[in-house]
């Protein structure tokens, strides 16, 4: 992993360092919504893992754009992508006395907030509509190497507990607060790998383009350090609004 991470580090800084004696080549800002959702790993599920939908959070990045023909570019970005998933209702969380059973139930609300450090590489490749029209279609895609920023597990909510899923089995006398914010960075691992890529649309005037793009990260590796709370990978759908400034020399 660190020959990757170290690999997609060197790519980008020859590729940002290259744009600037470049013929072409294009910087710019993009920023909108990540939609992550984390997906509970192969035969490692638990009710712990299980069961989490998809939240909101910002997606922005920088990039630069080397263009190598009309149809062709490399494109790398520092992106700040917005991760994890929530769940609510009736939910596991590890019995706290670490006895059996080893995990109890509660209707309470939470939510997995996971920031990274995504250092994409992509390929892209762009066509205009027509010879002189300004609207222009392309997608892209390639590796990326991600770097945990912040990890938290957000939970609310009072409910009484169950020894049960269905909640047929009290726990305890009365209805517990689940209100906390937990700091969960040293559970999990630091660097992830994967893949992501964009479809989008660009509309250029003089040296200048807009853009809108949907598109989607995903990690190929757990995001957990050990398999106490399961394995899950995280990705996350993304759309986004930018703007880009091509240099030509």
């Amino acid at each position: 992993m660190k020959k990757i991470s170290s690999f997609l580090f060197l790519a980008t800084f020859i590729l940002f360092t290259n744009f600037l004696k470049a013929q072409n080549f294009t910087l710019g800002v993009r920023g909108g919504l990540s939609i992550p959702n984390l997906k509970a790993s192969g035969s490692e599920t638990n009710p712990l893992n299980t069961g989490y939908k998809s939240r909101m959070g910002p997606d922005a990045s920088l990039f630069s754009e080397y263009h190598i023909s009309s149809l062709f570019s490399l494109q790398a970005m520092l992106e700040y992508s917005s991760q994890g998933g929530k769940k609510s209702g009736m939910q596991a969380f590890q019995n706290p006395q670490g006895l059996t059973p080893p995990y109890l139930y509660a209707n309470f609300k939470s939510e997995a907030k996971l920031n990274y450090l995504l250092v994409p590489v992509l390929a892209k490749f762009g066509w205009n509509l027509s010879k002189h029209s300004p609207v222009r279609i392309y997608f892209d895609a390639g590796p990326f190497a991600g770097f945990l920023l912040s990890a938290h597990q957000v939970t609310s909510g009072s409910s009484m507990i169950y020894a049960d899923p269905g909640g047929q089995q009290p726990a305890s006398p009365s209805a517990q607060s689940f209100n906390s914010n937990n700091d969960i960075k040293d559970q999990l691992n630091t660097f992830n790998f994967g893949i992501s890529g964009n479809l989008g649309f660009a509309y250029h005037f003089d040296k200048s383009n807009i853009f809108i793009e949907g598109g989607g990260n995903y990690g190929f590796l757990n995001i957990q350090k050990g398999t106490a709370n399961g394995k899950n990978h995280t990705g996350a759908g993304t759309v986004a609004l930018g703007y880009g400034y091509t240099f030509e020399k």
